[in-house]
């Protein structure tokens, strides 16, 4: 599912805080996602350290502008990463294993505008849940 394209978009570029730059900055420049958790013990130290509930607030807020997406874990955790970063996994529900997929199997579907009911598309996630190998094997021998 692809974004909508910025000439179609008319509304006028969004003004961030230096908070939620920090937290984008923060996000782009780490090669895999980051936990509230990570990104409150990274950020906490310097001249615009945030608490951990402003942490999460101005994630939320990024969310919702569609700047930053998250997943959660089977372990109820939520994981973030910029949009633009289009991963996808596969998550094992018994250990918690996660392996990145190579290609998003949905990154070119368009959705009709008809099931849309007014939704602006931001961004999407994929997620496949399962079994990994090793704890199918375990599960077997006992």
């Amino acid at each position: 599912m692809q974004p909508p394209s910025p000439a179609a978009d008319a509304s006028p570029p969004l003004a961030l805080t230096v908070r939620q730059q920090r937290l984008l900055a923060e996000l782009g420049s780490s090669d895999d996602e980051l936990s509230g958790q990570e990104l409150h013990a990274r950020l906490r130290h310097g001249p615009d350290a945030m608490g951990l509930a402003t942490v999460y607030r101005n994630l939320r807020y990024l969310q919702q502008r569609g700047l930053v997406r998250s997943r959660h874990l089977p372990s109820g955790e939520a994981l973030f990463a910029p949009t633009e970063r289009d991963r996808h996994h596969l998550t094992c529900v018994d250990c918690g294993f996660t392996l990145p997929l190579a290609d998003c199997p949905v990154h070119g579907l368009k959705l009709p505008s008809t099931q849309l009911a007014g939704f602006e598309p931001l961004f999407h996630t994929l997620e496949f849940f399962g079994i990994c190998a090793p704890c199918r094997q375990r599960q077997q021998a006992s």
